[in-house]
């Protein structure tokens, strides 16, 4: 696969973009800024990345609790995150969503979402309408290793199979689960996948272009009305479960090491295919990257939050079919 020197540039900003937002969340987490739980996605930056190249504005994704990466790299506004995260009422879903539930359908973002599992139906369901109205558009389900143990899963696999949907099932085994490893060996949960009638692969989720190129022939498939495909990206987790969780369940060695050896931005900058990817560009990313966050972190912790009257605005539509 031939890659231009400028697609190599907007795949480091889009993952670097990724980690710098998340540390500056965490940073103001702490801080006492933002409101409620973050779960952050150190280390799988290259998975949403490498996925989320292949899509446009009107495809679909749905995501986790583990949100910020997919929505940066399906090209959602970061200003109008920081105050989603900020629960302001100018945010991506007026400060109601929050970390948890940010969305943004005008970029085909259909949710990140707290129900373990509860993305691949949505998902699934996005699939089956580009089907039908044969568009050739794809959906994209990103689930954890913890909910690839899903039923809700299980039905999205069989109704994807059985329908030949035009979706990607994108597994990120990160290894654990809240607060305990995952017994299952790598490969464990594509093989899984696989047995339901659809290709499915494994891979290492550190490794951008593995995850590019994997994902480049499922959107191809899916696209030519082929039918789903699975993923399962391998990409140990960086931090907790969630931002405060001090993992006393690891073991200290082994998760240095991992920091150490699997971080998926100085892995893409060593391979060979971005040799020619200058230090004075990276550099001036790198700076653009964090003056665009201080600006953005500034608006939004300074901005309005959300009137008491506007509390059940776009919430939901009451049982007699009125919005409430």
């Amino acid at each position: 696969m031939i890659y231009s020197t400028e697609m190599l540039y907007q795949a480091y900003r889009s993952m670097k973009l990724i980690r710098e937002f998340e540390e500056r969340m965490r940073e103001e987490y702490q801080r006492g800024k933002l409101p409620g739980f973050i779960h952050m996605y150190r280390n799988q930056e290259a998975i949403a990345v490498g996925a989320c190249m292949h899509l446009g504005d009107e495809d679909y994704i749905a995501s986790t609790h583990r949100g910020h990466g997919h929505c940066i790299a399906k090209g959602c506004d970061i200003e109008d995150m920081l105050l989603e995260l900020a629960c302001k009422q100018d945010g991506i879903c007026k400060g109601k969503g929050g970390s948890m539930h940010i969305a943004d359908m005008s970029k085909g973002m259909l949710g990140a979402n707290a129900i373990v599992g509860g993305g691949p139906p949505i998902a699934a369901g996005a699939a089956l309408t580009a089907r039908t109205l044969g568009n050739g558009r794809v959906s994209m389900a990103f689930i954890g290793d913890g909910a690839s143990d899903q039923g809700t899963v299980a039905e999205a696999l069989n109704l994807a199979s059985v329908l030949q949907l035009p979706m990607i099932f994108m597994y990120e085994n990160n290894h654990f689960a809240e607060f305990t490893r995952n017994p299952k060996p790598d490969g464990r949960i594509a093989e899984r996948a696989g047995a339901y009638g659809m290709p499915a692969v494994t891979l290492d989720g550190t490794d951008f272009f593995a995850v590019y190129e994997a994902v480049a022939d499922a959107v191809q498939r899916g696209r030519q009305g082929r039918g789903p495909s699975a993923i399962e990206a391998i990409a140990s987790r960086y931090y907790g479960h969630f931002e405060g969780d001090a993992q006393q369940y690891r073991d200290s060695t082994e998760l240095e090491s991992s920091r150490i050896t699997s971080d998926p931005i100085p892995k893409f900058l060593a391979d060979s295919r971005c040799s020619d990817l200058e230090t004075a560009r990276i550099e001036q990313i790198d700076a653009e990257i964090l003056a665009s966050l201080d600006a953005g972190v500034e608006r939004a912790l300074a901005a309005a939050d959300p009137l008491p009257e506007q509390l059940y605005s776009d919430v939901y539509v009451n049982y007699r079919g009125e919005s409430a």
